[in-house]
């Protein structure tokens, strides 16, 4: 009977334990949605904290997509505490035709704005939910990973919806599945030095572009131009070019989970300042028809 009882005694705090490792809360309600966040903690201290935001062109994906939850708990796995986002996707239901410059701006400053809400959050109930704000790296595919470099870059020009984190405030890093910059003040301009940055993008991508796209004093800068700036300026990054790959390298994280947790061990904790620049030919890449349109092709129901 004891030993029954004891048997029965460990299942329970085995499961208890395991509901525990995941934890929800809502960390803003903007417009009609209440925005979630989900966060994964490891056993023991965490190494960082990972803020993810899932990518879907600002019209579709989730937080809770199957792909991203397993993301998250090889993340977990690895002694990391991860924390998913919900954001608003402003191009949801919508039509683009042409050059959708103001309907694509108008979602980006949507999803920034929620990460800074949710990065908000987590600074002011930082010992409630065990979070070091010291060590949060952001990490994102296709439209959040645009929203994650663009959160950044605001962050150190001290734009008007950064201000809602504190003056000194930085991220300790950001990594990049196709991500890009919008600007409306020409060529990318960092006033305060970014954080580490490790971007992974395609060459002959056309839907997040791997160059720029510039009009006057507008412009959406890919991977390969941020990647000058950074070069010349002498910010620490990490670029890794996928040799006649299109969007579809915004579908790698599970992928690359090890270069992407040894870019955290090497810029974030051990405080590297390199700068890395790699040509990869890479034939295990999923290839997809939809790595290779464009904006205006994009549709939503």
């Amino acid at each position: 009977m004891k030993r029954i009882l004891l048997v029965l005694l460990v299942v329970f705090l085995s499961q208890t334990m395991f509901a525990q490792q995941v934890a929800t809360y809502q960390y803003a309600q903007k417009d009609t949605y209440n925005l979630m966040l989900d966060i994964y903690y490891p056993t023991g201290v965490p190494r960082a904290c990972i803020v993810y935001m899932f990518g879907g062109g600002f019209m579709m994906g989730s937080r809770l997509g199957a792909e991203n939850v397993e993301y998250f708990k090889a993340l977990q796995d690895s002694g990391f505490q991860v924390v998913a986002i919900d954001y608003r996707l402003a191009l949801k239901g919508q039509k683009l035709s042409g050059i959708p410059i103001k309907q694509i701006h108008n979602a980006i400053m949507i999803a920034s704005e929620d990460l800074y809400s949710a990065v908000a959050y987590l600074i002011e109930h930082q010992q409630q939910l065990k979070i070091d704000t010291s060590k949060i790296v952001l990490i994102g595919s296709s439209a959040g990973a645009v929203s994650v470099m663009q959160s950044e870059y605001m962050l150190c020009r001290r734009m008007e919806l950064s201000k809602v984190l504190p003056e000194n405030f930085n991220f300790a890093g950001v990594v990049s599945f196709s991500g890009a910059i919008f600007s409306r003040e020409g060529l990318i301009d960092y006033i305060n030095p970014p954080c580490p940055v490790f971007m992974l993008h395609g060459t002959e991508d056309k839907l997040v572009t791997y160059k720029s796209i510039t009009f006057f004093n507008l412009g959406f800068f890919g991977a390969n131009a941020i990647a000058k700036r950074f070069k010349k300026f002498g910010y620490p990054y990490q670029f890794y070019r996928y040799q006649g790959c299109a969007h579809e390298v915004a579908g790698l994280p599970l992928l690359r989970i090890s270069e992407t947790i040894r870019f955290i061990e090497d810029y974030v904790l051990n405080g590297s300042k390199l700068q890395l620049d790699a040509k990869l030919v890479d034939k295990s890449v999923p290839k997809f028809v939809w790595g290779r349109i464009k904006p205006s092709q994009m549709r939503s129901n």
